[in-house]
């Protein structure tokens, strides 16, 4: 069989593997791949003054094979056994496969080998290969990224800020030990108002997306104001969620305000079966070591912790921790619709800086909130008959439900 002579062609995998950082494997596909099109372009350097010219998968029947042993590489075709060849590159005849193979039948396929000469494999066959194969490595990088990092999405990651480009950072994270890093997108929306991104500086960061197909940039998206952050936070402070005493039930979080005014908040509802845990003060910690920990990492974003109860009354005055509400109104509890009476006094921080804290408390239950004040709504309720409505207190008070805000 033909070969087209590559002097050190073990030597070169090796060295692509090694500044790549690709497995040989990977490199002997990008390689097979290049050197296909540079046959291409050999094929069609012979054939410029030929009026119809090849088709994209006009070269769909041919690959190449490296000889590592010899140092080469051959180009195989598969061709159809036909009785009148129309077509020299995918067809051919069956006498003439007869000669060698008298068992051959019409519509069988055969390989052959067509490799051309190595003098016919020009210079410019050859600029096309390495161009090419560069691609190729490149794509090659890509998909192993991709087949990696899709493994880890939702998964919390350490950053490290490279760059800044118009409208994201760009940061390095690292899958594992030992493992290079690879660049990540984290763009203008996931990024926290308290954050200050400097070249070098590190970052635990949520793992959101990992971009399909080919592509220039990053492949990577990251977050750090994801609310699954959060719960990855507060399972590493606290031992109790890592051993599931303590269950995260739901997490609100509102990282990047509508206003800039109001700063970064999150609602976070836990519980437990063990009756003599406290699920509140396992998240808090002595002294609130535990939610300070996760309150640092997130530059000194407002974390409220409460309690989750069945009772959607108890569970919906527990949301609107820090204020002290005196009853709740299930209006419509198909519709999920509530009406929360609050004293004068506790009406501001009850509805929170621009509807922040009633807004993240709707998201946490599930709820409509209608905040009221408590002696405005009695009156209301004295000057309009109407059918009685039953207000539900919480189920203990709203100290015991423990919210706390850091």
């Amino acid at each position: 069989m033909s070969l087209v002579s590559l002097t050190g062609l073990s030597a070169l995998v090796a060295e692509i593997s090694d500044r790549h950082n690709l497995p040989q494997s990977a490199v002997h596909e990008a390689l097979r791949e290049a050197l296909l099109k540079g046959y291409e372009r050999y094929r069609r350097s012979l054939t410029l003054n030929q009026t119809t010219p090849f088709a994209e998968d006009y070269f769909d029947n041919f690959e190449v094979e490296l000889d590592l042993d010899d140092e080469g590489f051959r180009v195989l075709a598969t061709k159809v056994i036909v009785e009148e060849v129309e077509n020299t590159d995918h067809q051919i005849a069956l006498r003439e496969v007869q000669e060698v193979a008298s068992e051959a039948q019409l519509g069988d396929s055969v390989i052959l080998d067509v490799t051309p000469e190595q003098s016919d494999f020009g210079r410019m066959a050859a600029i096309q290969t390495k161009q090419v194969l560069l691609q190729k490595l490149r794509d090659q990088q890509r998909k192993l990224v991709q087949e990696e990092f899709q493994e880890l999405e939702g998964e919390v990651l350490q950053a490290r800020v490279l760059r800044f480009e118009r409208n994201f950072v760009v940061m390095a994270v690292t899958s594992a030990f030992g493992q290079p890093e690879t660049e990540a997108e984290l763009p203008r929306r996931e990024q926290l108002p308290n954050d200050n991104y400097r070249a070098n500086t590190t970052y635990k960061v949520y793992l959101k997306n990992v971009k399909e197909g080919s592509h220039r940039g990053p492949q990577l998206v990251v977050s750090r104001a994801a609310a699954d952050l959060v719960v990855y936070l507060f399972a590493n402070e606290v031992p109790e969620i890592e051993e599931e005493i303590v269950r995260i039930v739901a997490v609100a979080r509102e990282a990047n305000p509508p206003s800039r005014y109001v700063g970064p908040r999150t609602k976070i509802a836990v519980d437990t079966l063990e009756r003599d845990v406290d699920p509140v003060g396992a998240c808090i910690g002595a002294r609130g070591s535990r939610i300070q920990a996760v309150v640092n990492e997130l530059r000194g974003e407002k974390i409220d912790v409460i309690r989750w109860s069945p009772d959607p009354s108890t569970y919906i005055a527990n949301a609107l921790s820090p204020a002290r509400v005196d009853g709740v109104i299930l209006v419509d509890a198909e519709e999920r619709q509530a009406t929360v009476l609050v004293p004068e006094n506790q009406l501001s921080l009850a509805i929170g800086k621009e509807g922040q804290n009633v807004r993240l408390a709707a998201r946490l239950t599930g709820w409509k909130i209608d905040i009221k004040d408590s002696a405005k709504y009695e009156a209301e309720q004295q000057q309009t008959p109407a059918p009685e409505v039953e207000v539900a207190m919480p189920e203990a008070p709203v100290e015991e439900a423990a919210s706390t805000e850091v």
